[in-house]
């Protein structure tokens, strides 16, 4: 379906309302870390994480620190971390990467942190947008979630769809806090398999919410050839 303009007022101000405060969970100090903590989020919990960046970020403080101790030991330190061997492998190129190609310091950049190991689109997204302040909108499992169940993009659409499409549709004023407040919407309302469509603001907007609580869908009316 297609938005009206009302709609996405109502959708902006049920997640202001809901989550006003909404933030990257990700705990870091500086670009540094949060580079690393988002590449080893895929596939893994923020809480997970932060778990292991708690002791992981106390003994590496700079890309040299990582390139000082062989593979096998990165990987010990975050074995709790799923695809932790990639992972290991990735954050040593990475930091390799900064030391020749950027003097040891983040690029503030998209096109830039493309090129680093590990590090994607929405990877880039989160760090240009929390690190240094442009506007970007990273999706996630739980924004491409939210965004498809509530009519914002169409349910075949892929990833780089659903952002281009969320884009257009709300300011680029609003685009980095709506990514951590359709996250938090997402990791705890409407959560994957058992969202809260009992107490949702936002129930009329979504087709999969109202087949869920039986509520019945307007049918189209009948167009004449």
């Amino acid at each position: 379906m297609t938005l009206k303009k009302s709609q996405i007022n109502e959708i902006i101000d049920a997640f202001q309302i809901m989550f006003p405060d909404a933030f990257c969970e990700l705990k870091h100090s500086n670009p540094f870390e949060l580079v690393i903590a988002v590449l080893l989020s895929a596939q893994c919990t923020d809480v997970m994480v932060n778990k292991v960046t708690a002791t992981l970020f106390q003994k590496y403080k700079t890309p040299e620190d990582y390139l000082a101790v062989e593979i096998e030991t990165l990987m010990e330190d975050i074995k709790q971390i799923g695809l932790f061997r990639n992972k290991a492998k990735h954050i040593q190129q990475l930091c390799h990467q900064l030391l020749q190609n950027y003097d040891g310091v983040v690029p503030s950049t998209r096109e830039e942190l493309v090129t680093l190991a590990g590090v994607g689109r929405k990877t880039a997204n989160v760090v240009i947008s929390t690190a240094f302040g442009v506007p970007a909108f990273a999706v996630d499992t739980h924004v491409e979630r939210v965004a498809k169940r509530l009519g914002l993009a169409k349910i075949d659409d892929d990833v780089m769809r659903v952002e281009t499409k969320v884009m257009k549709l709300f300011p680029e004023s609003m685009w980095t806090a709506l990514h951590h407040q359709m996250i938090f919407f997402g990791r705890y309302h409407c959560k994957a398999q058992k969202p809260g469509c009992d107490v949702c603001p936002l129930l009329h907007l979504c087709k999969e919410g109202k087949q869920r609580m039986g509520i019945p869908l307007r049918k189209r009316k009948n167009v004449q050839p």
